[in-house]
């Protein structure tokens, strides 16, 4: 254990809601946090109806989040990212003093950013011929997230942002994890944050055919079943908003502060598929995973479960079952896909279902794929319909992105 990273702590929002235990209950009785796309109005044409919105979370109990504070912070990156690091940090029973805040490191990031403020000064500046104001590129420069939870927590070892698209939080897990390895830091802050849920971003999924549309000529179907990763009738992704957040660890460190731990980051895996910008190419994923099974010290079949990308597009969702198993053979454990309950909240969620992953391994729990068709083309256990009761000791976690970054975690249960 001495040369693994420790997870302390973590918390997360979600389209299932914005405490942990709110969003574990209905993940686990099978809920779906995609409704209507409410967050601007619609014109009759616009392409996108459905998304996976996170409610309004009470700022009163939080001095960081009053309206003095985030007058500036306008952007929602912000306000998520400081609450889901805070509530981390309070679970993991860490105060960060000025004797350790040097070596406490962010690795905290997004994918999207704060586009939404650039949009509205463009839009001002169109409509009113009135200059941005000072704050708007700071809330569109996306490591400013990580800035930020620097600031709040008055960390001040490395810090960096690991933009790697839809895989970003894991990423952020794996460049922190090796962080803590080359005693860069006995403390990271992981994780992301994204509310992507702006015109053009949703429109721009849209004319890539990646957001959900039903098929031409046919209705609108209901919110909650159109998220429906691996099934025979999958017809893209419900783009979603979220964060969340990790605290990571030195075993040294955990013991020395008398803290404790119960998952530990036993290995990880990243590869570049040097391919198509979006396509997944099979080669290239099937060697991220093996890579972090090896890197765990183990076999494939030591692995219990697995907690998959699974965005709900044909070209992804095939390559990862095929992925799994050229990995796996004819003994691919549990399959389990989140976005099918959440949606996909770009950068930020491999951070919120590898949370939820860690959150049933402590329950002896596998998430269920709701909304699942069978595909005779992708054979795989997806835990249809309701969670089921496994017992997991090793978890392998999937994440991939545009542009071909592949990044896969193994977690290990160790109390």
């Amino acid at each position: 254990m001495s040369g693994k990273t420790l997870i302390l702590g973590y918390d997360a929002v979600s389209s299932l809601g914005s405490d942990l235990e709110t969003q574990w209950r209905r993940a686990a009785s099978g809920e779906s946090g995609i409704g209507p796309l409410t967050r601007f109005p619609l014109s009759d044409d616009f392409p996108v109806r459905v998304a996976g919105q996170v409610e309004e979370v009470d700022a009163r109990p939080y001095p960081f989040l009053q309206p003095r504070e985030m007058a500036h912070w306008t952007s929602p990156v912000f306000a998520y990212a400081l609450l889901t690091v805070h509530r981390a940090l309070k679970r993991s029973g860490l105060d960060i003093t000025p004797g350790i805040a040097p070596r406490v490191a962010v690795t905290f990031s997004s994918a999207v950013g704060g586009q939404d403020a650039v949009l509205k000064a463009d839009r001002q500046m169109i409509a009113e011929n009135k200059l941005p104001n000072p704050f708007a590129n700071p809330n569109s420069c996306i490591n400013m997230v990580g800035g930020k939870v620097s600031i709040l927590t008055g960390a001040t070892g490395p810090i960096c942002a690991t933009i790697t698209a839809c895989a970003t939080g894991v990423s952020s897990m794996i460049i922190g994890g090796m962080m803590i390895q080359q005693h860069l830091a006995d403390v990271v802050i992981a994780g992301a944050v994204d509310f992507p849920l702006v015109e053009p971003i949703l429109a721009g999924f849209a004319t890539m055919n990646g957001a959900y549309r039903p098929k031409e000529g046919q209705p609108h179907e209901a919110p909650e079943k159109v998220s429906r990763p691996f099934s025979a009738n999958r017809r893209g992704f419900v783009v979603s908003e979220g964060a969340g957040a990790v605290i990571l660890a030195s075993p040294d460190f955990v013991r020395a502060h008398g803290l404790a731990a119960r998952i530990e980051l036993a290995g990880f895996g990243m590869t570049s598929d040097a391919g198509h910008f979006v396509a997944p190419k099979l080669a290239t994923v099937e060697r991220c995973i093996a890579i972090a099974i090896a890197d765990a010290g183990l076999a494939p079949a030591d692995v219990h479960a697995v907690n998959a990308h699974a965005t709900s597009t044909k070209i992804g969702d095939k390559v990862e079952a095929d992925a799994l198993e050229r990995i796996f053979g004819t003994n691919v454990p549990p399959v389990s896909a989140n976005k099918s309950q959440l949606g996909h909240a770009m950068g930020a969620s491999s951070a919120i279902e590898t949370i939820l992953a860690m959150e049933g391994m402590q329950r002896d729990t596998v998430l269920p794929t709701v909304n699942y068709e069978p595909d005779p083309a992708i054979r795989l256990d997806c835990v249809p319909g309701a969670a089921r009761k496994v017992h997991q000791e090793f978890v392998l976690k999937n994440a991939f992105g545009f542009g071909g970054c592949n990044a896969c975690l193994i977690l290990r249960r160790i109390a």
